[in-house]
């Protein structure tokens, strides 16, 4: 079984979305199944119902200056940004410990990572691209959730790859490209 926590720390999200802190962080976590499953290595923790969890992962809805503050300390950036990604020690797992994790075996639980989430810059840049705020964020829970399962865009491949399966995955949830506009554009993507 995974343990998804999602936190509401700081803003408003759930006038954002249009709901209740619970429609935020019920949205939040089908969400982040919905990214985990493209990592066929978890597809027994995610179908486990009940018992211990077998893994973890938190998802932070904060506002601007605490993404600021972590951005600063973690990546030497001192400015907000839409997601943060810090993955755990899931990555760091062998085939037998994944197994002996899937199995129930007696030993800790493994954290998948953090995600976090700035709710000023969301917003403000679901308006410059024309798309709903719930849509937009979506994508960046997408996108953090797969920096947490080793995807990156730092080389032009990896990102190739890792876009086409945010594409794949937010399609599925019935969001649209988030990458059409600059495909159209003749630019390339990032």
């Amino acid at each position: 079984m995974i343990d998804i926590e999602a936190v509401i720390e700081a803003g408003d999200w759930a006038a954002l979305l249009g709901g209740d802190d619970a429609a935020v962080e019920a949205l939040a976590i089908e969400t982040l199944r919905h990214g985990l499953a493209a990592d066929p290595a978890l597809a027994p923790f995610l179908a486990a119902s009940g018992g211990d969890a077998r893994l973890t992962l938190t998802v932070l809805f904060t506002d601007d200056a605490a993404v600021r503050t972590l951005n600063r300390e973690w990546r030497g950036k001192d400015k907000p940004t839409n997601v943060l990604s810090f993955p755990g020690d899931w990555l760091e797992l062998e085939e037998e410990d994944i197994a002996a994790l899937a199995e129930g075996a007696d030993v800790p639980p493994a954290h998948i990572g953090d995600i976090a989430l700035a709710l000023e810059t969301i917003r403000a840049e679901a308006a410059e691209q024309g798309k709903t705020p719930r849509d937009h964020l979506l994508h960046l829970l997408l996108h953090g959730t797969l920096h947490l399962l080793g995807y990156d865009h730092e080389e032009e491949a990896e990102a190739d790859a890792m876009e086409a399966l945010e594409t794949r995955l937010l399609a599925d949830l019935g969001v649209a490209d988030p990458y059409l506009d600059r495909l159209e554009e003749h630019e390339t993507p990032r």
